[in-house]
């Protein structure tokens, strides 16, 4: 089971700058609007795409996507902790609780 994350914590972390956060939805949506920092990563590219984009099996990772009810979070999540990281939280209330609490966001637009 994955450790869940709340907004509370996440948000601190990210201000400290040790956490890395993943967007967990297809990239249409990551462009649109994303949590400040998250890099982008879709279960289907995790086996391909994670030694590059998180090198450090060891550091801490947050996975997202939109809302309680989205399995992607916790489907990289899944895939990630196969592959060895050890660290892997998810922030299940994803992007539509950053949102609602009017906390920042990124857009690639």
């Amino acid at each position: 089971m994955t450790t869940l994350i709340d907004r509370a914590e996440l948000r601190s972390r990210i201000a400290a700058g040790d956490v890395i956060v993943v967007d967990a939805l297809p990239a249409t949506y990551y462009d649109r609007e994303h949590l400040p920092g998250a890099l982008n990563l879709v279960e289907a590219d995790v086996d391909a795409r994670a030694a590059d984009l998180l090198p450090d099996r060891s550091a801490t990772v947050v996975t997202y996507c939109s809302n309680a009810a989205c399995g992607n979070s916790q489907a990289v999540a899944n895939r990630l902790q196969a592959l060895g990281y050890t660290d892997v939280r998810k922030y299940r209330e994803g992007i539509q609780d950053w949102v609602e609490a009017e906390l920042p966001t990124e857009s690639t637009r």
